[in-house]
């Protein structure tokens, strides 16, 4: 699963499309916590991030969302800049 960012600990990634499921969505991770997200709707769907994890992951998000988008429909990855 490749990295997209890292900022305050939370590393943000993506699995490519061929091997993922839709929705389209990035994983979390934060030490033991993980958290997945939802790329249009931009809430966790899943996981057990802390509740300021997820604000920080969802401002990320919305800094990004079209990119992140864009990203899994042509699963081009490439690294985005950390909050």
């Amino acid at each position: 699963m490749p990295e997209i960012s890292r900022f305050y600990g939370i590393v943000i990634k993506m699995f490519f499309k061929p091997k993922e499921h839709e929705p389209s969505h990035i994983h979390a991770l934060y030490g033991e916590y993980v958290g997945c997200f939802d790329l249009k709707t931009l809430e966790m769907t899943e996981g057990d991030l802390p509740r300021k994890a997820q604000e920080l992951v969802t401002e990320w998000l919305e800094r990004h969302q079209s990119e992140l988008q864009e990203m899994w429909d042509t699963q081009i990855i490439r690294k985005l800049p950390p909050l």
